[in-house]
């Protein structure tokens, strides 16, 4: 077994990143695919070695114990440090097979199918309302559309979405890297906020139950297990941002894709039945989630490198999916590629719980858009990229000029 070395080969705040990031990705996976950094964490870019990492029983997600991460977020007591000690995400273990068995009731496949046509009906109405013309894709469907899924499925009031997706949203900067003090302020604040807010549905489904999450989490499950409202409120702020964030990202990406590679779109315009598939391919090829943070909590051998216990790991997701060794030309998009398997929602016990709704609504998305309009096509030159605390990768917006099929 060997340690790799402490050249700096990786540095989140390093601008080229940004500027040509699977070109850095390349040369850091090309000199070392597991890398220590002189900065203090490791770096994971092959994809084998990602996929590794991320089954590893020696890895964690729980940040919430380590006093630096929770000092710089407010104190180990603060609100946001709190709620994330509770988070599915952080838990690990029998923790977070309970908090699992419990959310999935409301996510089991006989769930899910009954979904699908109501997701396909939004989609229509979202298209029905950009019409033709030129429209803004991601305000248009990629954005709203996941959100008023998940309020649904929870049962939060569409009046009430924007709010819910501004507290979540802000709360979740709770796991970037570099952590400012007005996002700390921030961060508290929406807590007890959004908690407060969950309270109130949760007293109405005492009062009166329905057909939702929030009942449902309300309830003792098979093993007569039950969650206090402060779990809940944290699974509800987890199942939120793991509800849209990732579908968003997906369909803004994958459009972009297929309109910069338009023989691919054109395929799947000729097979539509090719477009279930090639939800893995446009996920890969530009990845939604570039990078996955872990934490040691036993040494990790990768190959022949042993990562420590008690190391910070970035599993950067983004380099593995265009890793040569995995995926032959990975800079070439082909939705007839076969063997994609990409990690945006994770790999083994922490796979994302809402990965099937999340595809769902891309593929429908996709689906539909293709069907509805007989031309696609970008109207503008200048896309306007960021990436949300490095991790997450995606538009603020994606004009299109689009055209009604006869």
């Amino acid at each position: 077994m060997t340690t790799a070395g402490t050249r700096l080969l990786f540095d989140l705040r390093d601008p080229a990143l940004q500027d040509d990031r699977y070109g850095y990705y390349r040369r850091v996976r090309d000199r070392e695919p597991v890398h220590r950094s002189p900065l203090g964490y490791w770096v994971v870019t092959g994809y084998d070695e990602c996929d590794a990492v991320l089954r590893s029983p020696g890895v964690s997600t729980d940040f919430t114990d380590d006093p630096q991460w929770a000092r710089v977020r407010g104190g180990p007591d603060s609100p946001v440090v709190a709620s994330a000690r509770r988070w599915m995400l952080t838990r690990g273990g029998g923790d977070h097979r309970r908090l699992r068995r419990m959310v999935s009731r409301a996510l089991s496949p006989a769930a899910m199918a009954r979904l699908r046509p109501r997701i396909r009906a939004l989609v229509n109405e979202m298209i029905d309302e950009m019409g033709e013309g030129e429209a803004d894709l991601i305000a248009g469907l990629a954005l709203p559309l996941p959100v008023v899924v998940v309020c649904e499925l929870v049962g939060i009031p569409l009046a009430d979405a924007d709010r819910c997706r501004q507290w979540t949203n802000t709360i979740a900067d709770v796991v970037d890297p570099m952590v400012t003090p007005r996002m700390r302020r921030r961060m508290n604040e929406a807590v007890p906020e959004f908690s407060a807010y969950i309270a109130e549905r949760l007293a109405e489904r005492r009062a009166e139950p329905r057909d939702d999450l929030l009942s449902i989490l309300l309830e003792p499950d098979a093993k007569g297990d039950r969650l206090s409202d402060e779990d809940i409120a944290a699974q509800i702020l987890v199942l939120f941002n793991a509800g849209h964030e990732t579908s968003v990202n997906v369909i803004g990406n994958g459009m972009v894709s297929l309109l910069q590679n338009p023989d691919q779109l054109r395929l799947l315009r000729e097979r539509p039945e090719l477009i279930e598939r090639s939800f893995d391919e446009l996920s890969r090829h530009n990845s939604a989630v570039q990078i996955m943070a872990r934490q040691t909590i036993a040494p990790v051998e990768v190959g022949d490198v042993t990562i420590p216990a008690g190391a910070s790991v970035f599993i950067v997701l983004g380099a593995a999916h265009h890793d040569p060794r995995r995926y032959p030309e990975p800079e070439r998009l082909d939705v007839t590629r076969t063997g994609t398997s990409p990690l945006i929602f994770g790999s083994g016990p922490h796979y994302c719980i809402a990965a099937t709704l999340g595809k769902m609504e891309v593929v429908i998305a996709f689906e539909e858009l293709l069907r509805r309009y007989s031309s696609i096509e970008l109207a503008t030159t200048e896309l306007p990229w960021y990436s949300h605390f490095t991790f997450l990768l995606g538009l603020r917006s994606l004009p299109l000029r689009l055209t009604y099929a006869d």
